[in-house]
């Protein structure tokens, strides 16, 4: 690998990464969000690509199922667990986060609480459970995002995509 090269990873919904800097992390989101996590001094990073803010409760008796990256709840365990494993404690990380958009306002229109809008609070509000601070998002409205997390600076970029659903007939 050339010096400053990178390894590039592209999540798919309900997947997460954790590394260091030679990681640039991927994704597209329409209603999903991303929480990218990161810590200054180490340069290590982590981002998400969650479906819905948390899973169903298990019905009495039943088995609690394993934590998944496709629950933002999840996720954001998972990520914590893994920051820890490398000597990263969450709450010296700082976030940003991504994504809760509107793909279908047509079908959505009225509704004040869409998927995506529910899973852009409940990020919110994971984050400051965990105490991270939130230095920069990029939430809701219509349309997908194009995102791209450069582990080595902390820098993400995100470009808005066209809306597929004009709200025509």
């Amino acid at each position: 690998m050339k010096a400053g090269a990178a390894f590039e990873v592209y999540l798919l919904p309900g997947e997460y990464f954790v590394g260091d800097a030679r990681y640039r992390i991927r994704t597209v989101l329409g209603s999903c969000v991303s929480i990218t996590l990161w810590h200054r001094r180490l340069r290590i990073g982590a981002m998400s690509h969650f479906l819905l803010s948390e899973r169903e409760t298990a019905g009495e008796g039943e088995p609690a199922a394993e934590l998944s990256g496709r629950y933002g709840k999840d996720a954001m365990e998972l990520m914590v667990a893994q920051l820890r494993e490398r000597g990263v404690a969450a709450r010296e990380c700082e976030a940003k986060v991504f994504g809760g958009g509107t793909m279908f306002p047509s079908i959505e229109a009225g509704r004040q609480q869409g998927i995506g809008h529910r899973n852009g609070v409940a990020a919110e509000k994971l984050l400051a459970q965990y105490g991270i601070p939130v230095v920069s998002e990029s939430l809701f409205g219509t349309g997908h995002r194009h995102i791209l997390f450069d582990v080595a600076t902390g820098d993400v970029w995100v470009r808005q995509g066209e809306l597929a659903d004009k709200g025509g007939a």
